[in-house]
């Protein structure tokens, strides 16, 4: 998306997140066989990271990104550190979102549109199909049945929520859109991170688009920060929840599902499993550097 046709005045937090949410919505891809769908005003919402796939994509895509030479090896090191807590704490730190998101634009700056999609196209076959939550799947396809318009709404980049929103047969995306001009990335965002806030500005600009009534749509997320989304509509859902979400959920009477099996019971070997995983990551980003400087 190119810059907006305004001047570059600093934004105030509301501001960043209408603008991310409005750039989001216009950016969302629908698809053509259900542009008269059975039941028009009725829709679902979904969270990507830790809700329809496990762990945060944003990591599986630099991941990818770094095993095609886009960044360092320090810089993969640290995404490495975020997915580990974000894997074992399993609660989201915004700061650690922010960092990533904006670690994840300086990678891309310089770099072309179709360059990201023809590379997230080929990273989604590596690194994230399989991770797919198939109970998180099945719920969305459940509203696909019913004649419903199914969305991801998240902090991912826009480019890579409709590359799985297209792998999963879905209806479209929205995510964090990142400011291009003639196709090539600025490094700047486009108001801000869809994140929070930001996630139900966008649902409430599709939704004057769509003509859609919240109060019949769902929405679907593991995260407490994603409660101003999934307070706009009426009927909201926890998936696999941190403990804070959970806890409000169950306050609510909000239908709470979770696909991590045993979750609680192999807290302590997911840790294992976890620093094992970052530790053999690390062995082999060495192993790749050590090879470029002999």
């Amino acid at each position: 998306m190119a810059p907006p046709d305004r001047p570059r005045t600093p934004l105030n937090l509301q501001q960043r997140s209408t603008l991310a949410g409005e750039a989001a919505a216009a950016a969302a891809e629908v698809e053509t066989a259900l542009h008269h769908p059975a039941d028009a005003t009725a829709a679902a919402f979904f969270d990507v990271d830790n809700t329809l796939m496990q762990g945060a994509s944003i990591f599986h895509l630099a991941r990818g990104l770094h095993r095609r030479e886009f960044f360092t090896t320090r810089d993969i090191l640290g995404a490495m550190y975020k997915q580990l807590y974000f894997r074992v704490v399993g609660v989201e730190d915004p700061e650690h979102v922010a960092e990533t998101r904006a670690a994840a634009l300086s990678f891309i700056e310089g770099h072309t549109v179709r360059e990201l999609q023809d590379l997230g196209e080929e990273i989604f076959e590596e690194a994230m199909a399989h991770r797919i939550w198939p109970g998180t799947r099945a719920l969305a396809q459940l509203h696909l049945d019913q004649g419903q318009r199914v969305w991801l709404v998240t902090a991912a980049p826009v480019e890579i929520a409709q590359i799985i929103a297209r792998r999963l047969g879905l209806t479209g995306a929205m995510g964090t859109v990142a400011e291009h001009v003639d196709g090539v990335y600025t490094g700047r965002l486009v108001g801000d991170m869809l994140h929070g806030p930001a996630k139900a500005e966008a649902i409430k600009a599709l939704t004057a688009r769509e003509g859609l009534d919240l109060g019949r749509c769902s929405a679907y997320s593991d995260s407490y920060n994603d409660l101003p989304m999934l307070k706009l509509v009426g009927d909201p859902c926890a998936i696999n929840p941190d403990a804070k979400l959970r806890a409000y959920a169950r306050e609510q009477g909000w239908r709470v599902r979770d696909y991590r099996t045993g979750r609680k019971a192999a807290r302590a070997g997911l840790l294992v499993g976890a620093l094992a995983g970052a530790a053999s990551g690390a062995v082999a980003a060495g192993i790749s550097l050590r090879g470029k400087r002999e």
